[in-house]
């Protein structure tokens, strides 16, 4: 037997028995109210919640309006018709020239403030990080207490690409001057839209 073996075999002697995991609470007692708290996370990482207009006008409208010099509006969700049809993206790389990228997140996370997008909600991955402006249609319904209930959303077990995004993207170098948007969006906005067809 050679020492390799040996080793091995001795390991495998003196192993421990298989032992059950612990049961993992999901410390939802004390869950503060999950909007409010959403949004002061979303705030503290740069994002912005934005509530949708009470003045008549579509969110289409209401989305053009906040960004006025935009030309290239691409969206991954029927809500939004934009100017691109992603449906016809090829190649990743033809989203570089997008203004404003819209989306419908799954879910999103009040502790951390985060969204989740996987390839169901982006169609093309690259839309989440080539857009100069990310805007996520969220239906308040959808927001989770804490990361343990969103780890038993079944998103978890269905996407092969998955992000949960926390506003735009943020650069420090080691003196910490802390840069937005160098590396991907520039800004994320949520506007709270309840889902279609979803009485309220």
């Amino acid at each position: 037997m050679s020492s390799r073996n040996a080793i091995l075999t001795r390991l495998r002697e003196v192993s421990p028995p298989p032992r059950r995991l612990p049961d993992v609470p999901m410390f939802d007692t004390t869950l503060p109210p999950a909007v409010e708290t959403f949004r002061k996370s979303l705030d503290r990482l740069g994002g912005v919640w934005c509530p949708a207009p009470e003045d008549g006008s579509s969110i289409e409208q209401f989305v053009r309006s906040r960004f006025p010099g935009a030309t290239v509006f691409c969206s991954a969700t029927p809500e939004f018709a934009g100017t691109r049809d992603i449906a016809s993206v090829d190649d990743p790389r033809a989203l570089n020239d997008v203004d404003v990228g819209i989306v419908r997140p799954a879910f999103a996370v009040a502790e951390t403030g985060s969204i989740w997008l996987s390839e169901a909600q982006y169609d093309v991955n690259a839309l989440g990080y080539l857009s100069q402006h990310l805007i996520a249609l969220l239906d308040p319904a959808d927001i989770v207490g804490n990361l343990h209930h969103a780890y038993h959303r079944k998103e978890f077990f269905e996407a092969n690409y998955a992000v949960l995004m926390s506003g735009p993207s943020a650069t420090a170098d080691i003196e910490g001057v802390l840069v937005r948007g160098a590396q991907g969006i520039r800004s994320l906005t949520v506007i709270p839209v309840p889902r279609p067809g979803t009485a309220r």
